[in-house]
């Protein structure tokens, strides 16, 4: 039977068994970060190769942590080793370099052979993250969008308007007005948020309904994540 004590065991020339452990624990916790992260996405798609990244990554953290061990030379000279990669990828979403990090310090922890602190700290991030993707403020959003249109200038037209948007949207703001056509017509830009029950498409229908209304637009957030 395999001692655990012994896989708790840490020094510059690690057995074969804690290492192999090490490893295969780096690569479960890992997967966890990775499935993460997936499930609480929220954009259109997700990069396959920044997921892979995230497992890989924790592998190689674990193995060059257990290179070292104890041994500050060998410390230093890993650290000269690697300022020799340059690492130009840009992250966009502070969320993402938060992923990195626990996936890192999940490979750290196996690889000095904490694999209790490991296990329950990719855990708790893991249970952290899912709540946080279940709050309100990590499903809501204050707008849904923006939108736009030019109309002929007369109060019963603007009217008919603020009617639409009341009946429609649960909040709307206007964010910039200027005319158009030598005082003809005005060019509106509202920051909508719809009702639960009601979409965007109802909203074009409603506001097509009037005469003088012209390109009429919708530009949505969820349409501006990058793919």
């Amino acid at each position: 039977m395999l001692d655990y004590w012994l896989l708790q065991f840490s020094s510059i020339n690690p057995s074969a068994i804690a290492s192999v452990y090490a490893v295969l624990l780096s690569f479960i916790l890992s997967n966890c970060v990775a499935f993460t992260y997936v499930k609480t996405f929220q954009g259109l798609s997700y990069s396959r190769a920044f997921v892979q990244a995230l497992i890989l990554g924790s592998i190689v953290v674990s193995i060059a942590m257990q290179a070292i061990g104890d041994n500050i030379a060998r410390g230093i000279g890993m650290f000269g080793a690697l300022t020799l990669i340059r690492f130009r990828s840009s992250l966009k979403d502070p969320r993402d370099m938060i992923f990195i990090f626990s996936s890192l310090a999940a490979g750290i922890a196996t690889g000095v052979h904490a694999y209790i602190v490991a296990t329950i700290g990719v855990i708790s991030f893991c249970l952290a993250a899912f709540s946080i993707y279940r709050s309100p403020w990590g499903s809501n959003t204050y707008f849904d969008g923006i939108l736009r249109f030019n109309i002929k200038n007369d109060t019963n037209e603007n009217e008919a308007i603020e009617k639409a948007l009341a009946r429609l949207c649960s909040r709307h703001v206007l964010v910039t007005l200027r005319e158009l056509g030598q005082g003809e017509r005005s060019e509106y830009a509202y920051q909508i948020k719809l009702k639960p029950k009601n979409s965007s498409v109802e909203l074009i229908k409603a506001l097509n309904t009037l005469e003088t209304v012209r390109g009429l637009s919708i530009l949505l957030q969820e349409s501006t994540i990058e793919l």
